[in-house]
């Protein structure tokens, strides 16, 4: 027991001992970088350079982050409402602490630590400075221990009015401006001094994430931020609940000056890998900024001008040039996930929402992909017939596009001549709940309702998503997901991300050959048409109610594109649909980015379809058509009646007139009773079951 004791007893001392080795083995690193720091005097002479850098696939610079707009102002120039805002939001205790909050620390470590990650700061104002100046970007516990002495020496070497002036001169505010004189110029026009209280709270705000709430790119965003401020300001006691009620009532007026950001080269999709950095690689913007971060993209940027040129172009030839008239479009590579080009809308400086991956629009029959997919993976064929006429499914009657038919359709031609009422049949056989679980195991994450309906589009998907399911088939039935960020390194050169796809089997490769053959004939001699890049392509198009939203998504061996053009305002386009604008924006990115690849097919297996395709009937001469083949029919089914009837009693008198037995044995034995054989039951498309119809507005254009 006692050997027991002090063996415990010396386990504790060498943690102890080993405790204390470490704390000491800090504090000579501490003192020692504290050796090499400049002097003050430097440290005034500091200004932002040129630091980090994003760059496209095929080595371009997309995107560099420094100085564009840098101005020094004394701290006397500063209102007084910015000061204590800044401080208010960024630091309450600012003034009374040594460098470093300990209250903040450890509620913050405690928050941390109970939800397993990173959830709450607590870096001081001081703190921050010290960053800035001193150290890299990179969350180690060294330079957290170098940051907090580095704040601590500076607290105990100036004064806390000139910390205050060095990071309001030095913090990062978006759109290229550091320091709060150079933002109160890019952002209101004005000098910092004429800044009115509203203006300051706004500023005040931007340092936590600059892009995301920039008013520029989210002025509701903007301004919600700019009521935290005014809150904390009040709380403080730093302004009266007059003052504040009457920020908070004002607008947002910004300069109309152009912003320097709108001139960096494929802006959405910057934002869009700005957006990886933070939650793939969990990089603020702050820290790229001024990490000195090389940011190695995905982009191509020879494919980007492509896309950017067809959008343009093809949208202004249709007179689509209003600022609500927009388009969008997401191309990658199937295999890896590469994203190649990427446009959010067809002006970043107009606005900044980017409508690839934050849109959410009705696809139209561009969802009927889903559909076919699910009835393939659930046993039908592409050359399972289904009648193509007018059809009640409960109170909902969906109709073909321009109200024509073919009575009788294999599925491979219904696909391609985007039949509403086949969709509809095979939505209700295959069930909704399959369809809709096929959607999602394909990437579909948008809220989508137990409803028929969703076989016409009538559920919200964002582009992104939709070319990611596309890209599926394209791929041979595995999912990978698109990516912006290739690899990112330090100013040093460290690699500290790498991108990591997942690849995941989605579909069976003969659901996915046959999906292939069939999206085929959509570009073919489907509705896709307008598509034909004279090289093997396959795709759908989608068009919804009112022609609010016109689609193309569609993809060769190597490449996938979904383009979708719409009104921001959710109003009508006229008569778009989405085998016109969006195949041809779709035709022209993708001529112009394989002109000079090779051709090549998909490796799948070979399925053989009819390629004759005959003109629809419209629904008034179907509805003749049916009527007189249904009076056909029924006298034939009378005459056959007699004729059997004549037949029975023909045979019978015969054989009752008959004397000669072996006769009889030798006629029975040339004509033997015929074999059964199993009925195959067809069910009327007319006879499904109701089902309760939604009643917000739906896509059914089916074109």
């Amino acid at each position: 027991m006692i050997n027991l004791y002090r063996k415990r007893k010396g386990n504790v001392v060498y943690l102890i001992i080993l405790l204390l080795a470490f704390i000491m083995a800090g504090i000579t690193a501490g003192i020692l970088h504290l050796n090499s720091l400049p002097s003050i005097e430097q440290i005034e002479q500091y200004e932002p350079t040129l630091t980090s850098q994003i760059t496209s696939n095929d080595n371009y610079v997309i995107r560099t982050f420094g100085a564009y707009k840098y101005k020094k102002v004394s701290i006397d120039k500063i209102p007084e409402s910015l000061k204590k805002a800044i401080v208010a939001i960024e630091d309450k205790n600012f003034y009374k602490h040594p460098g470093f909050d300990i209250f903040a620390l450890i509620r913050s470590s405690l928050e941390n630590i109970k939800a397993g990650k990173i959830v709450q700061g607590a870096s001081t104002i001081t703190q921050q400075l010290a960053r800035v100046l001193f150290l890299s970007q990179e969350k180690t516990f060294t330079r957290k221990f170098k940051e907090l002495i580095i704040a601590h020496r500076l607290e105990k070497t100036i004064s806390k009015d000139k910390i205050l002036e060095m990071y309001l001169n030095n913090i990062y505010l978006g759109e290229g401006a550091y320091g709060v004189a150079a933002a109160a110029d890019i952002y209101f026009d004005k000098k910092v001094e004429s800044l009115s209280l509203e203006e300051c709270a706004l500023l005040a705000g931007l340092p936590q994430a600059p892009s995301l709430y920039s008013p520029f790119r989210n002025k509701e965003l903007a301004k919600k931020r700019r009521t935290q401020v005014i809150s904390r300001m009040l709380e403080e006691g730093f302004i009266t609940q007059k003052k504040a009620e009457k920020a908070n009532k004002s607008k947002i007026v910004l300069s109309e000056k152009p912003k320097r950001n709108t001139l960096k080269k494929a802006p959405y999709f910057v934002d869009f890998v700005m957006r990886e950095l933070r939650d793939k690689a969990g990089i603020s913007e702050q820290e790229v900024v001024q990490g000195g971060y090389k940011i190695y993209t995905t982009l191509n940027y020879e494919y980007q001008k492509a896309a950017e040129k067809s959008v343009k172009v093809n949208l202004k030839s249709w007179g689509l040039t209003k600022p609500e008239q927009q388009a969008a479009m997401i191309s990658y590579d199937v295999v890896s996930g590469q994203v190649l080009a990427y446009i959010g809308g067809k002006d970043y400086s107009e606005s900044q929402f980017d409508r690839v991956s934050q849109a959410v629009r009705q696809p139209g029959s561009s969802f009927k992909m889903f559909v076919y997919a699910a009835a393939m993976e659930n046993g039908l064929t592409p050359f399972t017939v289904y009648p193509d006429v007018p059809i009640k499914i409960g109170d909902w009657e969906p109709q073909n596009y321009s109200r024509k038919y073919r009575r009788n359709l294999p599925l491979y031609k219904a696909l391609a001549l985007s039949s509403n009422v086949v969709a509809a049949q095979v939505i209700m056989d295959v069930g909704v709940s399959e369809v809709i679980k096929t959607a999602r195991k394909m990437g579909i994450s948008t809220p989508i309702e137990n409803d028929p309906t969703i076989a016409l589009g009538s559920n919200g998907v964002k582009p992104i998503e939709l070319a990611s399911a596309y890209g599926i088939l394209a791929n041979g039935g595995i999912k990978v997901e698109p990516y912006g960020i290739e690899r990112i390194e330090t100013s040093n050169g460290k690699v500290i991300y790498f991108a990591n796809n997942s690849y995941q089997r989605i579909l069976g490769i003969k659901t996915v050959a046959y999906m292939v053959e069939m999206l085929k004939q959509v570009v073919k001699f489907g509705t896709g048409v307008a598509s034909n890049i004279g090289r093997p392509s396959a795709g759908k198009t989608g068009t919804t109610d009112g022609y609010r939203d016109a689609w193309f998504v569609g993809f060769t061996p190597d490449i996938v594109a979904a383009v979708w053009v719409g009104n921001d305002n959710n109003t009508p386009t006229g008569d778009l649909t989405g085998g016109s604008l969006p195949a041809v924006i779709w035709r022209d990115y993708m001529r112009m980015i394989t002109a000079n690849k090779p051709v090549m097919d998909f490796m799948y297996p070979e399925v053989i379809v009819d390629t004759s395709y005959e003109p629809g009937i419209p629904e008034e001469e179907l509805e003749k058509i049916l009527e007189e083949e249904e009076k056909e029919k029924l006298e034939r089914a009378e005459n056959e009646i007699t004729r059997e009837n004549n037949d029975i009693f023909t045979l019978k008198e015969f054989k009752e007139n008959r004397n000669n037995k072996e006769d009889i044995e030798e006629e029975e034995q040339l004509n033997p009773a015929p074999v059964p054989v199993k009925r195959i039951r067809v069910k009327r498309s007319t006879r499904i079951p109701p089902v309760p119809r939604r009643n917000s507005p739906i896509g059914t254009s089916g074109f």
